[in-house]
């Protein structure tokens, strides 16, 4: 019978010869990029844009212009008409509100600008919605107040760039939402003697 120690040394020899092996299989399943001047020049502009330390929700398999979408639609009404803490609403809004902009950013980037719109529009609205519904509730503001700003920068960065130019006032025009959440964001927290969320559009 093998000792304690001889039995961990095996083991660890096992786990090494494991490691070598995946760093092994990695350094092949990886690709080397060549970029190209072009894609440097873009990657630097992209770094110099503004970005906002929020992460929007992840908006699952089912988007607008999936046929399941309407059933998934409903699910999400309903799961807001059965919730009575105001407080809750308000994080249910603001998670439909952050997976709806995912949403719509995919789906401009798929060339469906039109169901973009409508679907951006609609997180605009959840946005506003969460807003109205907070009660006195200070990190809940200072997440809305966080997303709001995330909005603008996905609406201005990333949508806006690839909106076609009929589209491009209705999509100008969904700000307005986010910028008046904030606003009224802000208004809380100072009322309350809180420091709400940097706007750094303001700063520049």
């Amino acid at each position: 019978m093998k000792s304690k120690g001889e039995i961990v040394g095996i083991c660890a020899t096992i786990f090494t010869a494991f490691a070598i092996l995946s760093v092994s299989f990695l350094r092949i399943a990886i690709p080397t990029y060549t970029y190209s001047p072009m894609v440097l020049s873009e990657k630097v502009k992209s770094e110099s844009a503004i970005k906002i330390d929020y992460q929007l929700a992840y908006p699952g398999k089912i988007g607008p212009d999936n046929p399941f979408w309407y059933a998934k639609a409903t699910r999400d009404k309903m799961w807001l008409t059965f919730t009575f803490n105001q407080n809750k609403k308000a994080e249910i809004s603001l998670l439909f509100a952050d997976k709806r902009l995912s949403s719509a950013l995919t789906l401009f980037k798929n060339n469906k600008p039109d169901l973009g719109l409508i679907t951006l529009t609609k997180a605009e609205k959840y946005l506003e919605s969460a807003e109205l519904k907070m009660t006195d509730d200070n990190e809940l503001y200072k997440k809305v107040g966080l997303s709001s700003l995330k909005h603008r920068e996905v609406i201005e960065n990333e949508i806006l760039p690839i909106t076609p130019e009929d589209l491009r006032p209705q999509v100008i025009k969904t700000l307005s939402y986010s910028k008046e959440v904030y606003t009224k964001v802000k208004e809380h927290m100072l009322s309350k003697g809180l420091v709400p969320p940097v706007n750094p559009f303001d700063l520049n």
